[in-house]
């Protein structure tokens, strides 16, 4: 809609319920319709008639001071000298913040995989090590012993054990598991009966490591009374002392045919405070860091028939035209980068970052940090895991009541299970280092993923989980997976309190703000 015709439907508003605009309240109108969408302005306008109407004496002319004194958060901010009408002035609080960032962990330095069978052994056991010191630090997991243990201990007797799940069968007479440690093996039995452990076994995923009580049954029976998770202890969290914002994004896809390049322009230009009402730029000028995770590329190559969905099919071509995009960032805005599955990095996990080779305009772009996948900084003091998120797919399709739409569960799951991708030959590629890097050891205050293309946040024992959606429209792959994405939609943290604001750059009224 036209400027002025969204003018037009306002001052159609006023006649309709018998009011006229004197000379200043139509110009000031006209400033403010330039700055807000339709919506906004059409709910403030029903407001103030319904208060106009209230007025002990109605007026005849609606003025400029009755409009200016009750829609105030819509009224454009004076320039400075010399003032420019319909122009909203833009004094950015994060540039004069100096940034405050810390590479708590970057896988990039630590891969050495020769992807041998000893590597392949040395990964497992490294994990189990690793996976059992989290859990023993929960009070009732200490005194747990060893599956040849359990399989000594007296009938009936209440034992607990540490292992790792590598096989699931469920049956009507309940869910069988295989386990292991490092020791041996054993197959245990979690009854139907037991409605607690029962859905508590539902939802672990092959590879996990956990705790199980068991009690011993005859010969080499070991039934499950319970089962438990390493899971996130409860404990005080990270807040920045002053109100800097962080936008999180992930998947841009430059260079496919379906990159929402116009939408992800306007981002640029809100970030910029260009664009927006007051409430916008007021949020925009708190943004001091950009965190992307994974995706800045379409690639070559990933998938069959990915050729024909190209609008760029040189991936040297795709970061050059990435770059000259994020290029007009305001230059006070700290950017840290990290690869996904579709960009130049090996695809097994844990990602080193970028190829220089490929990504070198990245490389020589200002206030850019690019790191592996995956990694945790700190932002003012608040701890921030981030990860491309490939192993979603896997968790999704594998444990119950999981949904695409609600990639926000999945990721809850992979907290509690400690670790970012536990499922080993699912879609999601997994090296064998030595040192497994994908173990979540330290809590992190924000859990920020991708890679699925929905945007959803929720909170779990105040961890922060944002998956950051897309900026791709649906492709004809997810079209025939029937997996619809919500692209276009950033959201936006205040490291200050967490609280998440989600700016919508698709919707037909304007940039849409919405989480306040």
């Amino acid at each position: 809609m036209s400027e002025s015709e969204k003018l037009q439907r306002i001052v159609s508003l006023f006649m309709e319920t018998g009011y006229q605009l004197d000379k200043g309240a139509f110009d000031l109108l006209r400033d403010i319709s330039r700055n807000v969408t339709l919506g906004e302005l059409e709910k403030a306008v029903r407001d103030l008639i319904k208060e106009v109407e209230n007025l002990p004496e109605r007026p005849i002319f609606i003025n400029r001071e009755l409009i200016e004194e009750r829609v105030k958060e819509l009224i454009p901010e004076a320039e400075a000298t010399p003032p420019t009408i319909g122009k909203v002035s833009f004094h950015p609080y994060a540039k004069e913040i100096e940034p405050d960032v810390e590479v708590i962990m970057d896988p990039t330095d630590e891969i050495q995989t020769t992807c041998s069978l000893e590597d392949y052994i040395d990964y497992f056991r490294d994990r189990f090590r690793r996976m059992s010191r989290l859990l023993r630090q929960r009070m009732d997991v200490r005194d747990s012993l060893t599956l040849s243990e359990a399989l000594k201990s007296p009938n009936n007797s209440k034992v607990r054990v540490i292992c790792m799940v590598t096989d699931k069968r469920e049956t009507r007479r309940g869910i069988f598991l295989e386990v292991e440690d490092l020791e041996t093996n054993a197959t245990v039995y979690v009854p139907s009966e037991n409605g607690g452990a029962i859905e508590k076994a539902r939802t672990l995923l092959l590879d996990q490591v956990v705790c199980l009580q068991l009690t011993k049954g005859k010969g080499s029976l070991l039934i499950v009374d319970d089962v438990f998770p390493p899971d996130i202890p409860i404990r005080k969290t990270h807040r920045a002392p002053i109100p800097v914002y962080a936008a999180l994004i992930s998947d841009l896809h430059v260079g496919s045919k379906m990159f929402m390049e116009k939408e992800f322009r306007q981002f640029i230009s809100w970030l910029n405070g260009r664009v927006g009402d007051r409430r916008l730029r007021r949020i925009a000028s708190h943004v001091k860091y950009l965190i992307i995770a994974g995706d800045i590329v379409d690639g070559v190559g990933i998938y069959p028939k990915q050729i024909e969905e190209l609008s760029v099919d040189d991936i040297y071509e795709q970061y050059r035209l990435a770059v000259e995009i994020l290029k007009d960032l305001p230059d006070y805005i700290e950017v840290i980068v990290i690869p996904g599955n579709h960009d130049a990095s090996r695809r097994a996990l844990p990602q080193p970052a970028l190829l220089k080779d490929y990504a070198e305009p990245l490389y020589e772009l200002e206030g850019v940090s690019i790191l592996g996948n995956p990694s945790t900084i700190s932002l003012h003091g608040v701890r921030v895991l981030i990860h491309h998120g490939r192993s979603l797919d896997d968790v999704i399709s594998f444990a119950p009541n999981m949904d695409f739409q609600e990639p926000d569960k999945a990721m809850k799951l992979l907290l509690q299970s400690r670790h970012l991708a536990p499922i080993y030959g699912g879609r999601t590629l997994i090296a064998p280092e030595r040192k497994d890097l994908l173990v979540i050891e330290e809590v992190p205050d924000i859990y920020h993923a991708g890679h699925v293309h929905v945007m959803s946040y929720s909170t779990y024992r105040d961890v922060l989980l944002v998956n950051s959606g897309a900026w791709q429209e649906q492709t004809e792959y997810q079209r025939e997976m029937g997996h619809t994405p919500n692209p276009g939609v950033a959201p936006i943290v205040n490291l200050q309190n967490l609280q998440v604001v989600t700016v919508d750059f698709t919707s037909s009224y304007g940039i849409v703000l919405s989480g306040i």
